[in-house]
C-alpha cells in the first residue's frame, strides 16, 4: 500500500520552497548549490511521483537524467568553488565583483 499522490506533492512542493529559500537568502556558494540540488531532488520526487500513479517508468528515467544533470553540476560547482577560493579566500558569491563587466 502506498501514500497518496497528495503526500509526495507536499513533500516535493516543501522540499522545493526550503531550496528556493537557500537559493535567495544565502550568500555561501556551497549552500547556493545544495539549495539547487534540493530543488532538483523536489522535481524528482514529482517525477517518480507520477510515474508510480500513472503505472508507467517515463517519470522514473527523467529522475535518472536529473541525477546526471545534477552531477554534471556538481562537478562544474567545485571548479567554481575552487576558483573562488584561490582568487578571494572565500566562497562568498557576493565578494567577486571583479568578475562583472
Amino acid at each position: 500500500m502506498t501514500a497518496p499522490l497528495q503526500y509526495y506533492l507536499l513533500l516535493s512542493a516543501a522540499l522545493f520552497c526550503v531550496g528556493l529559500f537557500g537559493v535567495l537568502t544565502r550568500n555561501n556558494a556551497l549552500i547556493f548549490l545544495m539549495s539547487v540540488e534540493l530543488m532538483l531532488n523536489a522535481a524528482n520526487v514529482n517525477f517518480v511521483a507520477f510515474s508510480v500513479y500513472h503505472g508507467n517508468l517515463t517519470g522514473q528515467l527523467f529522475a535518472l537524467f536529473v541525477i546526471a544533470l545534477a552531477a554534471a553540476e556538481v562537478a562544474v560547482g567545485i571548479g567554481i568553488f575552487l576558483v573562488l577560493y584561490r582568487n578571494f579566500g572565500e566562497v562568498d558569491v557576493t565578494v567577486p565583483t571583479t568578475m562583472r563587466w
